[in-house]
This record gives structure tokens, C-alpha cells and sequence, in this order.
């Protein structure tokens, strides 16, 4: 793991998006994380935030930002962050809808002022329809788009993380967003609203799902495609050790390595592709990998074509020696994390330190810099 702490937060803004102004209100879950995506492409990013809020400003999703404190419930300071957005090039904000109108911050109060805008609304179940009002987490919104029913056991669903709603289909569908309008406005001179819902960033994640269905290669429920588990070939597990591998031997010519390095001659193996046969060569499998480490499956397998990894914690990742040599992770204040990604060979991105600025001084660089 590399200690960029010294160097790469203290960089300048060097990524792609350098120049480009984004003013963030501050939120939890998905809203964060695009804005850390943004400000590590090097978006000059400004949080609005309650009074009070700097300490939570060293936290790895809010790094890269400029903080300003303010109560949005103060006439005079909405009137200051409306000074602010006239100069913006983006809004991203993850309330109820609503809210922003109610606060005086709606698209069209904003807009009318600064065309080009491009407002990014972050929401999980999207800006209208009959539940656009109820409260809700990540593993609701994936809950009815068919993502969930298809994740876990053969008994029952298991939540992801929050990676498929809030992060996937959430985050990164309003990054997507957010810079595709941002394309646009360059070209046209309007900035539009963005609506990015978690619902159907979850829904657009299950695409290939959805066709696989279509052509009779899917069936629906668990542990019985495969992708999901049902699978012999694709799957997960435990070594004698108590630690776990991944195996995902798909194609013919890497089933055959697997074949070959974990010595599975018996011709049972040759219905790779019968789901009838899956059950009994899955419970082979087990046995067979129990029968080692995961040290050892990793001398045996890592680096070849079977499509092998071990499976490592969180703790574990960092040292892995691909991840090391690639420098995946980096230390920042004595935290652990993911360095920026994906990767520019012109324009990389870095981590900026966080800073608390003021208000109507940020507001005159922006005009003056204009």
C-alpha cells in the first residue's frame, strides 16, 4: 500500500474535470460518493453544510472538498448560496423532493439565473410516482427491481452492501448524468435537471439480467444459473483453512485448466453445462477445496487462466501484492482507502486536502474569476 498522504492530497487539482464548479448539499450515501468521484477528477467541489459539520470533513467520502457552514433555514444565507450557484456549473443535492423548492432552491429558481446549470438530483425512488414521498434505504430500491430476489441463498435474499443501489445504481448513474449534461450544455448553452433515482439505476444494472431471461438462458430465483451460484464452475469456497476462494471458469478452455490443476479427471466433470449435473459437481468441489489452504489454491491457481482469486477482507486487500503494485490503496490520516479511480494518462486525478471557506469570499472568486 503507498503513503500518498504527503503528496497526493496536498496536489493541485489536476484531473479532467479541473475548472469545472460543483456545489454539493450535503447528504449521506450516494450524493457523497459521486461528489468524492468528481472532486478526485479534480472538480472543484463545495459542500454545503449544517454549522459545525468540519469535523466530519476527514471522512474518505467527503475528501477533496471545499466546506462552507451555513443554516439553510437563514433568508440571507439563501440568498448567499444563490449568489454562489449563479457562478456554478453543477448542483448535486439528495433530499426529498421538494425540499430544494421549499428551501427556495428549486431548478427554476436557480436556473433562472444561471441557464447553464446542470442540477443533479439524487433520490431512491425518483422524483415522482406513488412512492416518491417515502422514506427508504438501498435495500428497498433494489427490492423492487428484481436485483435483490436474484442475490443470496437458495433460501432466501441477501443484501449486498449498499453497492447496487446506492453506489451503483445510485452514484455512479449520477456522475453518468451529471457529466453527460454537462457535455451537452457546452454545445447548447442549457444546463437541465438530472434525475437520478436509485430504482432505476438498479433496474439499468439488471439489463443483461433482463435479456438472459428473454432467451430462456435465466431462470428466476436463486443458486441455479450461472452466475449466481447454481454453478460448479462459478462460485465460492472454503479452503481448510477457514478462508475462501473465487472461481469463475466459464469458458471451456479455462474449465479445462481448472480441470487440470485441481485434479478433476473423473468424466462427471465433462457436463459442464448441464444445471442438472450442477448440485453433485458443486458438493465435489467443496470436498475438493477443502482439502487445502487458500495458500496453497493460491500456488496452485493465482495468475493463471482459471479465472481464480483468493477472497480477502478488507484488511487483507491492501497487501495483496496486484493491488499493492498497482497502488489501489493509499493511507490518508492514518485511514485506509481507495486511491482515485479510474485512471487518466494525461490528467490524473489526486485526493486535495479539505478546507472551510467562507461564503461570500468563495462568491467573489467565482465572479471575479468568470
Amino acid at each position: 500500500m503507498l503513503d500518498k498522504t504527503s503528496s497526493q492530497t496536498q496536489a493541485r487539482a489536476t484531473g479532467p474535470l479541473a475548472g469545472y464548479r460543483i456545489v454539493e448539499f450535503a447528504g449521506i450515501g450516494p450524493g457523497p460518493f459521486a461528489c468524492m468521484l468528481l472532486a478526485d477528477m479534480g472538480a472543484e467541489v463545495i459542500t454545503l453544510d449544517r454549522i459545525g459539520a468540519k469535523k466530519n470533513m476527514k471522512s474518505v467520502a467527503g475528501r477533496g472538498r471545499k466546506v462552507i457552514e451555513l443554516d439553510l433555514k437563514d433568508k440571507a444565507a439563501i440568498a448567499e448560496v444563490l449568489d454562489l450557484l449563479a457562478n456554478a456549473d453543477a448542483l448535486i443535492e439528495g433530499f426529498r423532493p421538494g425540499v430544494m423548492e421549499r428551501l427556495g432552491l428549486g431548478p427554476d429558481v436557480v436556473r433562472a439565473r444561471n441557464p447553464k446549470l446542470v442540477y443533479g438530483r439524487m433520490t431512491g425512488w425518483g422524483q415522482d410516482g406513488p412512492l416518491a414521498q417515502a422514506a427508504g434505504h438501498d435495500i428497498n430500491y433494489i427490492s423492487i427491481t428484481g436485483a435483490l430476489a436474484a442475490i443470496g441463498t437458495k433460501e432466501k435474499p441477501v443484501p449486498p452492501l449498499n453497492l447496487v443501489g446506492d453506489f451503483g445504481g445510485g452514484a455512479l448513474y449520477l456522475v453518468v448524468g451529471v457529466l453527460a449534461a454537462l457535455l451537452e450544455a457546452s454545445k447548447s448553452g442549457q444546463g437541465q435537471v438530472v434525475d437520478a433515482a436509485m430504482c432505476d439505476g438498479a433496474a439499468s444494472l439488471m439489463s443483461m439480467f433482463f435479456d438472459l431471461t428473454a432467451m430462456g438462458r435465466w431462470r428466476e430465483g436463486r443458486d441455479r444459473n450461472f452466475l449466481d451460484g447454481g454453478a460448479h464452475f462459478y462460485g465460492v469456497y472454503e479452503c481448510s483453512c477457514g478462508h475462501f476462494i473465487s472461481i469463475g471458469s466459464i469458458e471451456p478452455q479455462f474449465y479445462a485448466l481448472l480441470r487440470q490443476r485441481a485434479g478433476l479427471s473423473e468424466d462427471c466433470y465433462n457436463a459442464q453445462m448441464d444445471p442438472k449435473a450442477w448440485p453433485d459437481l458443486k458438493q465435489k468441489l467443496v470436498e475438493t477445496f477443502k482439502s487445502k489452504t487458500r495458500e496453497d489454491w493460491c500456488q496452485i491457481m493465482e495468475g493463471t487462466d482459471i479465472c481464480f482469486a483468493p477472497v480477502l477482507t478488507m484488511s487483507e486487500a491492501p497487501q495483496h501484492p496486484h493491488m499493492a503494485a498497482r497502488g489501489v490503496f493509499v493511507e490518508r490520516h492514518g485511514v485506509t482507502q481507495p486511491a482515485p479511480a479510474p485512471r487518466f494518462s494525461r490528467t490524473p486525478s489526486n485526493i486535495r486536502e479539505p478546507e472551510v471557506v467562507e461564503i461570500g469570499a468563495l462568491v467573489e472568486a467565482w465572479k471575479s474569476a468568470r
